[in-house]
């Protein structure tokens, strides 16, 4: 393949151009936090070299004129088989924030997931776009303030929570100890010739804040007064104490459909099952948490097999191209979820580059339906893939 190295939106082509644009207009701290993961990373790898491991079996003489993308998740009908994942601190990456992630995922009708640790607060959020919205929580060592979101998002008419449980502390993400990443951003000895030589970056720096997590930023105001590590931040409002007998609380407190997000493991999948979970997000942190935890997707068919229809199953991780998307699902996933390639169209271009993310996406996964001989989603299944031998 000829080498690409885009400088403009417009030519980008695939997620791998979205990505090298990025680190063209992002500062290292900045793009790293995006593109890093723990300890070697050989699980941030992992996560989208696994989908090599499994090969499509096409059937043809059946009409495909007319292709449907359209599926049912978490009792929403949206127009793509897969939607966008929480990522912190959205700011970070372009001054139009969570805000511009929201509306792309409103025009492609498919769900917008806003952090815990978003720089937009989630009212805002639920005024900017009436599609498909989910909320993702902690169950906190502040208890009332898990409460509080819960209240929050029912009076904000959010369609689901997603409860995070892989991070009881945070991964050891080398990159960013290299980069000197903290939060709120700064000039420091570590940043400052990345800085200058990002200037349109750095003028909105200055001209367009916005860097406080504000939806936590009432309770705990540590980031509001002072610089500190984003993983000493993190560290201090994670629990390790929470249990299933937590997540039983928290979906009798919702009501409503919840996805925990971070389970790989058969025994966990039941469990989840038992305490009333709709939906399971198949993730190990997109490789920022535990080094050596399985890919997502050698993940699905076990689970799939272990709780039947009982449970929705979304593949969140290493998802760079449409035939990952066919992939999970013809392994028995309901839809998929992405992070890093949003976030690349956003440090790219703001909305108009998450927009050309979800395009990319998009086309892939039709051109791709198109030529395996599958004109809806629900004909994807095990009879289109098998495991490489």
């Amino acid at each position: 393949m000829l080498e690409n190295k885009p400088r403009r939106l417009d030519r980008c082509n695939n997620i791998a151009d979205l990505r090298h644009l990025a680190r063209r207009k992002l500062p290292a701290p900045m793009f790293h936090y995006i593109d890093g993961g723990s300890d070697d990373e050989w699980t941030l790898r992992n996560n989208t070299s696994a989908f090599d491991d499994y090969e499509l079996l096409p059937s043809y003489l059946v009409d495909i004129a007319n292709i449907d993308t359209s599926t049912t998740v978490l009792g929403r009908r949206i127009e793509v088989p897969f939607f966008l994942s929480p990522t912190g601190m959205s700011r970070l990456f372009h001054h139009d924030k969570e805000p511009a992630v929201a509306r792309a995922a409103a025009k492609f009708g498919t769900y917008y997931t806003l952090s815990t640790m978003g720089t937009t607060k989630l009212e805002d959020i639920a005024q900017c776009v009436s599609g498909p919205k989910m909320f993702q929580i902690y169950i906190l060592k502040d208890r009332e303030l898990t409460r509080e979101f819960v209240e929050r998002c029912k009076a904000a008419n959010y369609d689901a929570l997603c409860l995070t449980v892989d991070t009881p502390l945070a991964g050891n993400r080398e990159r960013d100890k290299v980069t000197g990443m903290v939060m709120p951003p700064r000039f420091g000895l570590a940043s400052l010739t990345s800085f200058a030589m990002h200037p349109s970056w750095s003028v909105r720096l200055l001209t367009h804040p916005g860097f406080e997590l504000a939806n936590v930023i009432h309770r705990v105001d540590a980031l509001a007064t002072s610089s500190m590590s984003l993983i000493d931040y993190v560290n201090s409002q994670f629990d390790r104490t929470v249990t299933w007998k937590d997540v039983e609380w928290l979906a009798s407190q919702w009501e409503r459909p919840l996805v925990i997000k971070g389970l790989q493991s058969v025994s966990d999948a039941k469990h989840a099952l038992d305490v009333g979970v709709t939906a399971i997000m198949v993730s190990n942190h997109g490789g920022r948490q535990l080094e050596g935890a399985p890919a997502p997707i050698d993940c699905v068919e076990p689970i799939r097999e272990a709780v039947g229809d009982a449970l929705e199953l979304i593949v969140d991780g290493g998802i760079r191209r449409g035939t990952h998307i066919i992939k999970a699902l013809a392994l028995g996933a309901n839809a998929c979820s992405i992070g890093r390639p949003y976030l690349y169209g956003l440090a790219s271009g703001g909305q108009a580059g998450v927009e050309h993310a979800l395009s990319i996406l998009k086309s892939e996964l039709e051109r791709s339906m198109a030529l395996l001989g599958c004109a809806t989603i629900a004909q994807l299944d095990g009879a289109h893939i098998m495991a490489r031998r």
